[in-house]
């Protein structure tokens, strides 16, 4: 059986070719959950407390006045 080495730690290891790669997808998943939430949350910012601080915020009342 093929073998592969990974770090952990520091400290490389030798260990089977099908730990390695689910290893390696644990850790592509950690980064692409967390790379989600960082963009998430600049959208947020950006936008979600961008729109709070608007003061032209109009309620529908008034844009039906306006209309007619």
């Amino acid at each position: 059986m093929a073998k592969e080495v990974i770090n952990v730690d520091g400290e490389e290891k030798v260990v089977r070719e099908d730990t390695a790669k689910s290893y390696r997808g644990i850790i592509w998943a950690l980064i692409s959950v967390g790379a989600f939430i960082i963009i998430l949350t600049i959208l947020f910012l950006g936008f979600g407390l961008g729109s709070l601080l608007n003061d032209d915020v109009k309620s529908p009342a008034e844009i039906e006045q306006k209309r007619q």
